[in-house]
Formats: C-alpha cells, structure tokens, sequence
C-alpha cells in the first residue's frame, strides 16, 4: 500500500492548531482528562482483566473508548462525572451477554491502539463483540505532551514518521512512532478483531452541550461523524449512531436539563444523568441499526412506567412525596397519608388519582430508585402532578439512611462518598431536585403543581411550629425561579390546627409528631382542595 509521508509543519496547518482548535461555538475541542502515564498501573487495576466477565461459553461485547465511556482513571464518579460504558450493560441480558468497560480517559484512537488494544486484544474470542468510540482527543498534538493526535480524515495513505520529546511521559520521549489518519486506525481495530472471529462496531461520538441554535446540538458532521460513518460502510460493520439518537433526546430535553447532563462547566464530560442518557442512547441506536446481531441480545427497551387506566375526559393527577402522602392507610387507628384520602376532595367523575408516594423518600432517594423515572415515562399532556417532598430531605448526606440534600432552595451540587457503599454520589440541593421534576413534568406536557410539606404536631410558644424561614423559604425560592403553582399546605393546615388549639391537635395526629391519623390525612387532602380552588382547578374537585 502506498503511504504519503507528510511533514509536521504541513500536518499542522491541516489540523488548524492541534489542541488549540475550537469549533464555531468557541468550544475548545479537545477534553480535559484526569489520566496520566505514571498511573497506568491504577488505570490496568481499575480497568478489567479482557475476557474476565465471561460466562461460560457466553459472548462478551467489549467497549473501546476515552472518557466519555470512562471518565478519568477510575470511572468511579469521585468528581461527580461519569461514562456511559458503566451504565450500558443494564440493558443487556447478561445471562447471555456481559459487557466490559476497557476504556480509559485522555485516549486517542491512536494511543489506545498503541497502548491499551493489545492487552484488551488477548481476551476477544470468535463471536464476541468489540465496539470502539474513539475521536473526542484525536485533535490533540501530534509528537509532544499529550502525543496523541491523529492525522484528520480517513486517508489510509497518509502517515507521518515523529520522534516523541517533552511528553507528559518521559519513558515516551525519544520514542520514533509512524501515526497514522482517524480513519486508518478504525480499520486496524476492525481488521484485528475480525481476525479474532469477532464482530467490530463502529459508535459515533459523544454529543457535546454545544448548541448551532436554540433547538439544534451540534454534531461533528465535518469531521468525526462522516469519517467513521465512511469507515464502517466501506468495512461493511455496523455504524452505532450514538451522537444522533442521544442529540435527539438532548433537544427534546431543553437548555436547562442539558446543562446537567454534563457535570460543572465542561461540555464533554457528563454527569451520571449524562452517562445514563448516552447508555440509553447506545442501546437505542444498536437497536435502530439494520445490520447488527449485537441488537440481539438487548433488553426490551421500553422505559419503565406505570400502568394507568385512562378514561377520555378525565385529568390524571399523580402524587409524588414521602409517608405524608402514603403510609400503611389501612389501620382506622393507624398512621395515613393524605393521598389515601384525595377521594373525599377530588371529583371521581372528572379526576384518575395516582398516589405514586412512598414513605421515607426524600427527593434525592426517590429520583435515585427510579420512582421518579417511572411517573415521567407515564406523563401525558394535561396531566396534574404534585411534588410534595421535605420531612426526608435535610439530615444525612452520605452517612445513616444517606437520602439528606444540601439545604438551599437555590442551585448546588458536591460529591459526596457514600459511607456504606464508598461509592461516590454527586448530591444536589433541595430546591434544585424539585426544579428538576417540575421541568421534567412541562417537558412531557404535564402541569407540576408543588405543594409544601404538612406541618408538625409541634409547639413553640403556643403556636404549631412553622418551618417559614427554611423549607418556606426554599420553595419561595423554587417558585420564584421556576413560576410553579404553588399551594402552601403547611400554612393552611397550620392556619386550621392554630383556630383548634393543640389539645384538640392531637387527635390529627398518630403515635409521633409527623404522620398522621386519618383525620389528620383528611385535613390535609382539605388544605390541598382549597390551593386547588385558589389555582382555578374547581372543576377537578367536589
């Protein structure tokens, strides 16, 4: 085959500027990584032995990629980022197929083959799978410092002989090393793999939160896109569109649930909503690709919800919060959420009531178990949803029941290590769940509807305690950001157990200060009637 050697100087003008190249946005286009030469023996630990998961005689599918599959050395999500290789294996059937996360941070196509491939080579077996998304730090320098540049295109002729020097390594420097186009290093994964009986796949990169507009990501669509779309049609192996499926889901999703797909001010790297959401996409596009038996073995894919009985002409209104909401609601002298008791306020003929609560739920834990995810996945246009959290959600963060938030009703994030587990959980504040929810309602066409938490049977100087100056505060805060509807239960039972006096309190109240009995439950599901009718809503009620 013939090679065109290219000198340095004109590979550079080619390139416009190595690591310094940014795109129309002003987006600088190469990632900033936490891997370094001298931790390779960490990366090799934290990384699996290749072939290790297998079972049996099962097949294994083999991700080959930088940081956005695995952030940093680790992918552990100790600075609050994460990849999607650690969260895709949850859509495969692992009694059949397992899947292993071989990619390391800060690689190139060019230095994970150089590097990284051959130890990951010796476990590919006939029938396995091997899928590669390298391209995010290809444009980097090409013979010092990082040393892990690409030539631009697919050009399997072209190729530059450098001598490494003034490398972040220095067990690189001196190093003569021929590298060679982004399109010719796919085609020596490819052949490599198939010389193995395996099956290669070739996955688009990463959407970066970069916008063209108001409502377009950008996509690589001059550049990485096309070259290794052109690859895999030429090699004639599958083509994963990961950066279309994921960008799609982006735009739907809006500015604000963008931004917090990516962890902090970067735009490459995401948060662990960012990696589930590229996980998912992955899976999406492997099941959209026409030529691809890896499809085979994938989970069903339709997103997890709850089964509901519509009735045309009837409005859906759904309850999310803590044991406030939802407790045993059996017992006459037992403990009831007010949920149990919307049938006596709300109009059957006009409403469907989901009581989707559960005790001890704060936010953060019932968005973390799904509970969340399952009422998002079921909202349709015109639905109700009430978002009445906060008896769970100021205590432990990362220690005890560890479901605690950062106590602000404005925007905050910190990782946190989970003392249980020592997993690593980046932790939001209270105000900034609830924002979270409430776009993710208007989003589906659904009309949040935030609700305080219900007072306590305590009282300070005669009065029953008000919680004004923290959880009134942070959902003014909320309101104020958001334009939510609001209804204060906690003023307007509080308001009503003050005209009865705390004697006469007692009786709302069952074996502690916060849960209550059925009457209680039923003076609750008063309070959020008369919010409703102050919002307008009387058609909904009896």
């Amino acid at each position: 085959m013939k090679r065109t050697l290219i000198t340095l100087a004109l590979l550079s003008a080619v390139f416009a500027g190595g690591a310094q190249v940014k795109d129309a946005n002003g987006i600088n286009d190469t990632t900033v990584d936490n891997y370094k030469p001298s931790e390779d023996a960490n990366s090799k630990y934290a990384r699996p032995v290749a072939g290790s998961s297998r079972k049996g005689s099962n097949p294994v599918l083999f991700l080959v990629g930088n940081s956005t599959m695995r952030t940093g050395t680790k992918g552990n999500g100790n600075n609050g980022q994460w990849g999607w290789g650690a969260f895709v294996h949850q859509y495969f059937d692992e009694e059949r197929i397992t899947v292993e996360n071989h990619a390391l941070g800060g690689t190139s196509s060019r230095t994970f083959y150089n590097q990284l491939w051959p130890d990951v080579l010796k476990g590919v077996q006939a029938g396995d799978y091997v899928l590669i998304e390298l391209g995010h730090n290809d444009n980097g320098l090409l013979d010092t410092w990082t040393a892990r540049n690409s030539i631009a295109g697919i050009d399997p002729d072209t190729c530059v002989t450098v001598t490494l020097h003034d490398c972040r390594s220095k067990d690189w420097n001196g190093r003569v090393e021929t590298v060679y186009s982004y399109g010719q290093y796919m085609r020596m994964f490819i052949n490599d793999v198939r010389a193995k009986g395996a099956y290669p796949l070739i996955a688009s990169l990463t959407p970066r939160n970069s916008w063209d507009n108001e409502t377009t990501i950008t996509r690589k669509w001059n550049t990485f896109t096309p070259w290794g779309k052109a690859v895999a049609e030429e090699m004639n192996v599958p083509w994963i569109d990961l950066e279309g499926v994921s960008a799609s889901r982006l735009e739907k999703f809006g500015h604000w649930k963008t931004e917090y797909m990516f962890y902090y001010i970067d735009k490459i790297h995401t948060s662990r909503f960012g990696a589930e959401n590229n996980a998912y996409s992955a899976a999406l596009a492997i099941q959209q690709c026409a030529n691809c038996p890896l499809k085979d073995y994938l989970k069903d894919l339709t997103p997890i919800h709850v089964d509901v009985a519509r009735t045309p002409g009837k409005t859906v209104v759904w309850l999310c919060g803590d044991s406030t909401c939802k407790n045993s609601d059996n017992d006459p002298n037992g403990m009831w959420g007010w949920g149990s008791q919307a049938y006596t306020v709300f109009d059957t003929a006009t409403v469907i009531f989901r009581n989707e609560a559960m005790a001890g739920r704060s936010c953060r834990t019932y968005l973390n178990e799904r509970r969340w995810e399952k009422v998002y996945n079921s909202l349709q246009p015109g639905d109700i949803v009430f978002l009445q959290f906060g008896h769970n959600d100021v205590g432990d963060i990362e220690k005890g029941k560890a479901r605690g938030e950062i106590a602000l009703g404005t925007d905050s994030t910190k990782v946190f290590k989970l003392e249980a587990t020592g997993e690593y959980e980046a932790v939001y504040s209270f105000g900034w769940y609830l924002k979270k929810m409430i776009g993710d309602a208007r989003e589906k066409g659904a009309i949040p509807i935030l609700l305080s938490l219900t007072p306590r049977n305590e009282w300070p100087g005669g009065k029953i305690e008000r919680r004004n100056d923290t959880y009134g505060r942070w959902y003014r805060e909320v309101v104020e950001a958001t334009g939510v509807p609001f209804i204060d239960v906690h003023n307007l039972t509080a308001d009503y157990l003050d005209s009865i006096g705390q004697e006469a309190t007692k009786a709302y109240y069952n074996h502690d200060h916060t849960h209550t009995s059925l009457l209680g439950a039923q003076q609750n599901a008063k309070s959020v009637a008369q919010g409703m009718r102050s919002l307008g809503y009387d058609r909904l009620l009896k």
